[in-house]
């Protein structure tokens, strides 16, 4: 991982998700950190600038983190987001998202949404109460379909490797009841092979109501981050459908990585 792009508007919601990446990222030498802001008029550059540096060394107090800043004029804050990720081959998006309501949803989580929906590249959300603990026990949650093809597992071991937490991959599904099937026990293996390094260990969840199952389990295992496989755009792995995908990362606890396949 070399450079991790954390957007800023200095509401408290990206406030927050700015000490959390700096925290995250402290004793990484090898990554950049860019604070990144756009603003709608010229005139304001000077004064975003000068936010920006301040907020840098506000940081800088917290934890040791190389990091940068860039302020651009723009009218659309997520073309301009998704273009600096290309450009600057960004490894990761830090961003935070807020409101449990239907319309602070609507209002304030539509831009982290459409961020998550680029495919710039994976995007870490962090909720309104996150507070940065050391990552030790992150949870990857799979539909095991066809896993080799649907699973991104090049930014997902990139992600493991530098923070090296224990893995424990999740599936949740009805049917299981006394046994997995063949055709689950052979993905099964394919997973296992794929995060050989990692030591994964697997859970099988017979539960109807997804965000409870994956709740209960975040709880049990003191889980500090969630993965999640994003497809096509706004669908996600098939063990979320739309509406899951959507409220989990609105309503997790703990950060929710998003990666594409």
């Amino acid at each position: 991982m070399k450079t991790v792009i954390v957007p800023v508007d200095f509401s408290e919601t990206s406030l927050n998700a700015a000490r959390y990446a700096t925290k995250l990222l402290t004793g990484h030498y090898d990554v950049n950190m860019i604070l990144h802001h756009v603003y709608d008029k010229s005139s304001e550059a000077g004064e975003i600038t000068g936010k920006l540096d301040q907020l840098k060394n506000e940081l800088k107090e917290t934890g040791i983190v190389d990091m940068e800043i860039y302020a651009e004029e723009g009218d659309d804050f997520i073309e301009e987001l998704e273009k600096l990720a290309r450009h600057r081959q960004a490894d990761l998006v830090i961003m935070g998202i807020k409101g449990r309501s239907t319309i602070a949803q609507s209002l304030i989580g539509s831009n982290t949404l459409k961020m998550l929906n680029t495919k710039a590249c994976p995007v870490l959300v962090i909720p309104p109460e996150g507070v940065y603990s050391e990552l030790k026990n992150v949870l990857l949650t799979s539909d095991f379909q066809d896993v080799v093809t649907n699973t991104p597992s090049v930014p997902i071991r990139e992600f493991l490797k530098t923070f090296h937490p224990k893995l424990h991959i999740v599936n949740v599904d009805s049917e299981h009841y006394v046994s997995l099937t063949e055709e689950y026990q052979a993905e099964k293996m394919k997973l296992k092979t794929m995060f050989e390094d990692f030591n994964p260990e697997f859970y099988f969840l017979g539960m109807n109501d997804v965000d409870e199952a994956i709740s209960q389990f975040a709880g049990d295992k003191d889980i500090d981050l969630i993965i999640i496989v994003q497809k096509d755009q706004s669908i996600f792995s098939k063990l979320f459908v739309k509406s899951h995908a959507k409220k989990l990362v609105y309503q997790s606890i703990v950060p929710v990585l998003a990666i594409h396949e």
